[in-house]
């Protein structure tokens, strides 16, 4: 089975818009989800899918499993954290045992 990469980029763009304000979700989260629909993908994928065509999203929501961003996000993102009241450790990453949301299953538009 090939993995229809239109389709990836749309289920993992419909991901990202639905994180509520001051909650986040990871990519692996977001794999896990997008791939249960379309048999495929992983993190990077989702990472690449966020570099190509996520900027017009609410970027800032999808961080790494440590609640992490790259470097050169993190300034612009922690200004939406604080603005959105995302929880957040003292090291300035999210707090993810607090601030997990995880995407509902997705279904394939017919």
């Amino acid at each position: 089975m090939s993995l229809d990469h239109e389709e990836y980029v749309e289920l993992v763009l419909r991901c990202v818009e639905a994180v509520p304000r001051g909650r986040v979700t990871t990519y692996g989260t977001i794999a896990e989800v997008v791939g249960a629909v379309v048999g495929g993908g992983g993190p990077r994928l989702v990472g690449n899918v966020m570099a190509s065509h996520g900027a017009g999203m609410p970027w800032w929501r999808v961080v790494r499993a440590d609640g992490s961003l790259p470097p050169s996000h993190q300034g612009e993102a922690r200004q939406a954290y604080l603005e959105e009241g995302t929880p957040l450790r003292p090291s300035g990453n999210v707090d993810i045992r607090v601030a997990l949301w995880r995407p509902p299953t997705l279904r394939r538009d017919t």
